[in-house]
This record gives C-alpha cells, structure tokens and sequence, in this order.
C-alpha cells in the first residue's frame, strides 16, 4: 500500500514476474517464427510480414488466455496466488503484444491503399450478414481498444480515481475482449487454415478458460453456501467452526459475501471484498485486530471495516449475533468503516 501515487513500485517479485514473462514471450515468438512456420501456412504461401503479424496475434491470445486461467485456478489453488499479484503487468504487456500485431496488419494490408489505413481495417469489408466471409476485423479492432482501456487504467490512481466497484466493472471488458479475440481468428485465419494444429489451439485456450470459471464457481458455491434466512437475519455458521483468527465466508441472500472473523474469542463481520481489487479478505488472518487481504496486503480492521492510519480505504461491516451456539448476521450492511461491537462466542443474543 503506498500514500502516494508513483509510475511503478518494483520490488524482486516484480522484477523475476517481469523476466519470466518477457522470456516466455520471446520463446513463443521464437518457435512460431522459426520452428513452425511450414505448419501454419494457408493454401498459398505467406509473406513474413504476414507470418509476423500472425506470430504476434497468436502469442496475444495466449496471453490473454493465461490471464483469464489465473484467476480460477487462484481460487482453486492458493499456489498460484504469486501469478495474481502482477497480472495487470500482465495485461499491459498483452496489450502491447496485440498492438504490434495490429502494427504489423496496418502495414501490410493497408499501407498502398488510397483509403486512410485506420479507415480501410473497418470499412474494407462490410459483409455482416454472412458467416464466411465476415469482417472479424472489426472484432480485432474492439479487443484491441478494450485491451488500451484496460491498460490506460491498470494503475492504483485510476482505482482510487473511479472507485473500485466501477474500476471492477470497467476491467471485467476483458471478457468480451476475450470474446472477441476468438471470432477473430475463428472467422479470420481459421477459415483458411488447412492444419487442425491452430484450430486446436484457438479452442483449447478457450475451453481452458469455459471450464475453469465453471469449476472455481462450483467449487466457491459449495465452499461458501447461500445462509440461511430467518426473520430477515441470516445463518453462517456454528461459532465452534470458526478457528482463532480465521474467517468463515457465507453468502447472503443477495449475492453478497461476508466474512466472520474469531479473535480472541470474539467474532466480527466485514464484507469478503477487499476495497482494492476485490480480493477474498475471508482467507486472510487476523494479526493485532487487523486481517490482511491474501492477494496486495491491505489491511482493515475487522471491528470498522477500516485500514489504519494513514490509509484510508474502509469495507462495509455487518452486525451479527450468536444464539445457541448458532452464528447470525443481519445482512443488511452498515455504511463502510461503521464500528460494530464484537459479540462474544459464548454470548447469548436476546431477540
């Protein structure tokens, strides 16, 4: 966390996230461009610019295929957790992997045309009423403004600037960029494409991203079950489930999740979305009354939903009660950093 807004924070994680990804793509682009450059060909032979573009354009959407892998598989598996720290280094230098694609398409198939080449990629072809023969460019043109966005605003000031439910929101682009990307090469290079290996690649990378979503969701689902409701109070959990300085994380009635937290014998209720970027405050633990978030290291205190002094982020709290050893939260949230008493394991709540 940091009290000002500077260009970059790097530290030794950031450095080796940055290494590793740099060599991967240079080992993608490598093998594309030299070791099978005879399996990718369409009937005709292709120019090296052509080859280039492709080159690029494939490492994009395997890239963007890695980012949407890694936050199911965080949620099912706490060792790729690292890989989620600097996604959005991730993101930027997709972005600019899919630039250079479209660098190498603008240069190519539009630089001796009379028309403006940025003009000719979305009006070349206006076939929209057929599937063979569509202009996917169009869809190039969409995912790649989506990726800019997103990147444009990947930095901590454009999350405090918009909040972070609209920063959320605005991210979540991605999925219909990731959309667009796959009718992209499925309406464009796949058409022409004579070699299964491509086809595999495209539809495997996107069936990865399918199953894993739906399987985290399960998985989550059955993890954290919907409470139950009675007399507008919801049920968590038995209070003898909750493990000192640990959480248990239900599912109100309305979608939200609220994390109940047990230090020192006492339980305290703030919702599971972390002020930054969402993360899962419910697998943090508590340490001097503060509970980390598992993903950046923001802290709040779990009895005000507040981060303490100097910083200033707050989460909604909730206030809750124990009857008969049975834990029950009002669902209705109080209003971010609202201080809430603690209630006692053993205490009996008068209804």
């Amino acid at each position: 966390m940091s009290l000002k807004y500077i260009p970059v924070q790097w530290n030794q994680s950031k450095w080796v996230y940055d290494a590793v990804m740099l060599v991967g793509i240079a080992l993608f682009l490598w093998i594309f461009l030299n070791v099978t450059p005879d399996r990718l060909n369409h009937e005709r032979s292709v120019d090296p610019q052509i080859h280039n573009a492709r080159a690029f354009g494939s490492c994009a959407f395997f890239m963007l295929t890695i980012i949407l892998c890694i936050g199911p598989l965080a949620r099912l598996d706490k060792r790729f957790l690292p890989l989620l720290y600097n996604r959005r280094h991730f993101g930027v230098m997709t972005s600019l992997v899919a630039l250079t694609h479209a660098y190498f398409i603008l240069n190519w198939y539009f630089n001796f045309s009379s028309t403006d080449k940025f003009v000719g990629v979305v009006s070349a072809n206006t076939s929209y009423g057929q599937i063979a023969g569509f202009p996917f460019e169009v869809l190039g043109v969409f995912a790649l403004i989506c990726l800019l966005i997103l990147s444009a605003t990947s930095h901590d000031f454009w999350l405090k600037f918009l909040t972070a439910p609209v920063w959320k929101r605005l991210h979540l682009l991605i999925y219909p960029a990731y959309a667009a990307v796959v009718g992209h090469i499925t309406l464009g290079i796949l058409q022409g494409q004579k070699d299964i290996m491509l086809f595999v690649f495209v539809v495997g990378g996107a069936l990865s991203v399918c199953s894993l979503h739906l399987v985290a969701w399960w998985v989550e689902r059955r993890r954290d079950p919907i409470g139950i409701e009675t007399n507008s109070w919801v049920r968590v959990a038995n209070a003898s489930d909750i493990s000192e300085g640990r959480a248990k994380v239900a599912r109100m009635p309305d979608g939200e999740r609220v994390a109940v937290f047990r230090q020192e014998g006492k339980l305290s209720a703030i919702a599971n979305a972390c002020a930054h970027q969402n993360g899962p405050l419910g697998e943090g633990r508590i340490l001097h009354c503060l509970v980390t978030c598992p993903w950046h290291g923001f802290q709040y205190d779990v009895t005000t939903g507040r981060s303490p002094a100097p910083f200033t982020e707050k989460i909604p709290t909730y206030a809750l009660r124990v009857v008969d050893g049975e834990v029950w939260v009002n669902p209705i949230a109080n209003p971010p950093g609202t201080y809430v008493e603690p209630v006692s394991i053993e205490q009996e709540a008068v209804t």
